[in-house]
């Protein structure tokens, strides 16, 4: 019995063992190769599909050159302003997301307590460029312990395999931007109706604050948080790092 639980068990680590090496290959091969897809787009392509949607579909690969530079320092400004400087995590980031979340979620069941109206609770992210890569590329959305293990290890791996600017043009490719929207090629296009070099540094604010909830601020593209968000961001800009 013990014998046979051992082999399970050096079976289970050494799957864990190939996986991870499977994973840091990829990542070795995107410093030279461009990612076809991610596992989050496969997910999305795969719903749409499903809903007889899937023509909705938009992305085109653009190298770094032929990013528009105010797109490259809106989303820096607005998603991770010390992106050039740190090594992949924010932790102080992290905790003040988990202590803002605890209050969010502790408040909420205070109300229900009460049998006072629900609101809705925003989800605080203290995630780097980095972590939000390295999940879109190969993991699924699901909040467990384990997946944000794996997500930590992949994002030191891409943080040691690839460059800085590697990191980001691939983020700026595969980011969603919409319901069906990936890159910002396809988010230009769809938003402005121009390239993703040709993005003024207004229009490269405004794109940079839907990443968070871009399916949301689709549907809502006049919300006034999102035009004093925008002047905000666009405020920043100048003193964004880049790469």
């Amino acid at each position: 019995m013990m014998s046979t639980l051992r082999r399970w068990l050096l079976l289970t680590l050494l799957g864990l063992l190939l996986l991870q090496l499977f994973f840091i290959a990829r990542i070795a091969l995107m410093a030279a190769i461009d990612p076809q897809s991610t596992a989050f787009q496969r997910s999305e392509l795969w719903r749409l599909t499903n809903q007889g949607q899937a023509g909705r579909w938009r992305q085109a690969w653009r190298p770094w050159a032929q990013l528009a530079a105010p797109l490259k320092r809106a989303v820096i400004a607005s998603e991770d302003d010390t992106f050039v400087n740190h090594d992949g995590v924010q932790w102080e980031a992290i905790e003040r997301a988990w202590r803002k979340n605890t209050a969010a979620e502790q408040a909420a069941a205070l109300r229900a307590e009460q049998n006072q109206p629900a609101r809705p609770i925003r989800i605080a992210g203290g995630s780097t460029i980095t972590q939000q890569l390295a999940k879109n590329l190969f993991l699924s959305g699901e909040r467990t312990l384990p997946r944000k293990g794996q997500e930590l290890l992949l994002t030191y791996a891409l943080e040691h395999l690839l460059t800085k600017q590697r990191i980001l043009e691939i983020y700026l490719n595969s980011v969603e931007w919409g319901e069906g929207i990936f890159g910002a090629e396809a988010a230009a296009r769809r938003y402005h109706g121009k390239s993703a070099a040709q993005l003024t540094p207004r229009e490269a604010a405004r794109l940079a604050v839907m990443l968070p909830r871009p399916k949301y601020f689709e549907r809502l593209p006049d919300s006034p948080w999102l035009a004093h968000r925008a002047t905000v961001i666009e405020r920043r800009m100048a003193a964004a790092e880049l790469p």
